[in-house]
């Protein structure tokens, strides 16, 4: 059975090794795909995922009961990718030749603004979700790996023939969320 977020960071502040790990398991593949979507490599994309769960560690007790840890996380993944990337801008403006600096805005940067804001908008309907369909939707369609239904099954404590089912659900509810918004 999973527990629910508060559980975790209840426990977590508590110590509760296991539950940290369950925290981390959940939530990496998010925060790296973050980084990832923004364009950082994948050196980067687990700088990020190392600064944003120590920001969680320090930050435990400032989170309640009614915080979507999810969306704490998500926003928290974005603001680090942000700075590495600004980081990096810093760096190149400084080996860079002053003429070579001049941004334009063209197409591709109009449609990479786009993207950003799409996969934004995307985070955020998936942090409102229960941690299972979260976990679920994750496991779905951001694991790199594309684990089958029945690992999936596997890893949440799931039956196999509920995945699709459940899968569906989930999408109805994300819908219904990201019409919202």
């Amino acid at each position: 059975m999973a527990r629910s977020d508060w559980d975790l960071i209840q426990a977590c502040r508590q110590g509760d090794e296991k539950a940290w790990k369950q925290v981390v398991e959940d939530y990496k593949r998010l925060v790296y795909s973050i980084a990832l979507n923004y364009g950082l490599g994948q050196e980067d994309a687990a700088e990020v995922v190392q600064l944003t769960f120590m920001m969680l560690l320090k930050g435990l007790d400032t989170l309640h009961q009614d915080s979507h840890l999810g969306g704490w996380i998500a926003t928290v993944a974005r603001r680090n990718t942000w700075q590495l990337i600004n980081r990096h801008r810093r760096q190149n403006l400084v080996d860079t030749p002053i003429h070579d600096n001049v941004f334009l805005p063209d197409e591709n940067s109009k449609k990479e603004a786009e993207r950003l804001e799409v996969l934004n908008w995307l985070h955020d309907g998936l942090s409102q979700l229960d941690a299972t369909c979260r976990q679920l939707l994750l496991a779905l369609f951001f694991d790199a790996s594309e684990p089958s239904y029945s690992d999936v099954a596997d890893r949440l404590g799931l039956a196999l023939g509920s995945i699709g089912p459940m899968r569906a659900r989930c999408l109805h509810r994300l819908r219904n969320i990201l019409q919202e918004t």
